[in-house]
């Protein structure tokens, strides 16, 4: 019978320093150079492979080792540990570049896409905003990415103003690539007075929308940026007189039509009660709530989502990532 490293009595590992780091150095390199088996090296070097296993620990522990990951997508994997330990997330995709480019957009949305098309188990109902981040999200899913889901929208989407696209489009291609069905929930975003939003609540259709939406474990919107270029403003879901209020009011951007601060809070409690869609405290219990959020305009109202607990995902660039990192304990 062979004689087992495990077993046999080793020898002491070496109490010098510089004949300590020699023999992990050696160890190490027959492990990662040789693909030597701990046994193997057990063997050649007199000790057990438990004493193998603690070098190359320590071999880590100490910066003699050092493992880098280099994933075959362009990827920040530093930046994605760093968000994801600074803000709690389960997850984060951080994508090259401060591109505000429609190639940018692009970039963000396709790496968006691919994690939703790697979930496991797969999701049988997900909860979908619209908008333009959202409708390049939509065209990056790979098809089959899902097998019978259900897809719900989670905020308003008819706009008074026609011609803007990204609306009911995206729930129906998220359902059509995942082999199942859409639920559209067919209001406005934001309606004129808290009175219609309770009315238009108490429908049964939109009722059974939102139970719909707030039983959805996965949730994937786009954050919503405040100024000229917002579109709830150009939908007219908002006026341009109330959207230089929220301004004022220190908004930064909206979370499916919650417009917010810096810190992640309501600016506008009125104007909040005029939207209909699923609310901020109905995203904290969720199990996947995934922010899309690219470019400079979005570098505020990533933060502030981020700092609220109102996403658990982030899927964005690199300079966004870095802005959040670098203000996440901004007073």
């Amino acid at each position: 019978m062979k004689d087992d490293p495990q077993d046999r009595a080793p020898n002491r590992l070496p109490v010098d320093d510089a004949a300590r780091d020699q023999l992990m150095v050696q160890v190490a390199r027959m492990t990662y150079h040789e693909d030597r088996t701990l046994t193997e090296i057990a063997t050649e070097t007199g000790l057990n492979r438990w004493q193998v296993s603690r070098l190359l620990q320590e071999a880590r522990d100490t910066g003699i080792v050092r493992i880098e990951i280099v994933p075959r997508t362009l990827r920040h994997p530093d930046l994605e540990t760093a968000l994801a330990r600074t803000f709690g997330l389960r997850d984060a995709l951080v994508v090259p570049g401060p591109d505000d480019s429609p190639q940018g957009i692009d970039a963000v949305a396709k790496a968006a896409g691919q994690y939703l098309a790697q979930i496991k188990p797969r999701p049988q109902l997900i909860g979908v905003s619209w908008g333009r981040t959202m409708g390049s999200i939509a065209h990056w899913l790979p098809p089959d990415w899902a097998d019978g889901v259900t897809v719900v929208q989670i905020n308003g989407t008819v706009a008074p103003t026609p011609g803007l696209a990204h609306h009911n489009d995206v729930a129906e291609v998220f359902a059509r690539k995942g082999k199942g069905r859409m639920v559209p929930l067919p209001v406005p975003a934001i309606v004129g007075h808290r009175e219609t939003r309770e009315v238009l609540e108490r429908d049964r259709i939109v009722t059974d929308v939102l139970r719909l939406a707030r039983s959805a474990q996965v949730l994937a919107f786009s954050l919503g940026i405040v100024g000229d270029d917002s579109v709830l403003l150009r939908s007219g879901n908002i006026l341009k007189h109330e959207m230089a209020q929220l301004i004022r009011a220190g908004a930064v951007g909206d979370v499916l039509g919650h417009f917010i601060n810096r810190r992640g809070e309501v600016v506008d409690s009125d104007l909040d009660a005029r939207t209909i869609g699923l609310g901020l405290a109905d995203l904290r219990a969720r199990e996947r709530v995934i922010g899309i959020a690219t470019g400079a305009a979005k570098h505020d109202v990533t933060l502030g989502a981020l700092q609220a607990g109102l996403i658990n995902v982030l899927v964005t660039d690199e300079a966004t990532a870095t802005f959040a990192l670098e203000h996440a304990h901004d007073r």
